[in-house]
């Protein structure tokens, strides 16, 4: 299967945390640290997901946002520093490729954001990006 979700981050599940309705899932990134998924409990349940468990984390590029620094007191839990390795930037919006120990990441962001934040290619930021923004699928 072909997906137009840029951002597929391999890994492995080192914690199921089952609720009521939703699941919260932590996946070591291969190379790289831990992300937190916030997926529903009848999706958890039916990948089988448990330790051990390899899958890819998919997060759209629309919704991974950036940050010039680690920022605390966010209810975010998933904040990966990294580089600016590549910046395309358009009339409105701005592609930005970030070099993560793990890989690359993409985040779609606005220009205005761009300009704001003083990004250029070779700064330090942090990828921020939601648990519930996070899904997940396992080799099939």
């Amino acid at each position: 299967m072909t997906l137009s979700i840029r951002n597929q981050l391999p890994g492995t599940v080192t914690e199921v945390h089952p609720g009521e309705v939703m699941a919260t899932v932590k996946v070591r990134l291969d190379g790289g640290p831990h992300l937190t998924a916030a997926i529903t409990l009848e999706a958890a349940e039916q990948l089988a997901l448990a330790p051990g468990t390899p899958v890819r984390a998919l997060v759209k590029a629309t919704e991974v946002s950036l940050a010039t620094q680690r920022v605390e007191g966010l209810s975010i839990r998933n904040q990966l520093p990294g580089t600016i390795a590549q910046l395309t930037t358009g009339e409105a919006m701005a592609s930005v490729k970030v070099s993560l120990a793990l890989g690359e990441i993409t985040a779609v962001i606005t220009k205005d954001a761009v300009g704001d934040l003083g990004l250029f290619v070779g700064s330090d930021v942090i990828a921020l990006i939601k648990a519930t923004e996070v899904s997940l699928v396992t080799a099939q």
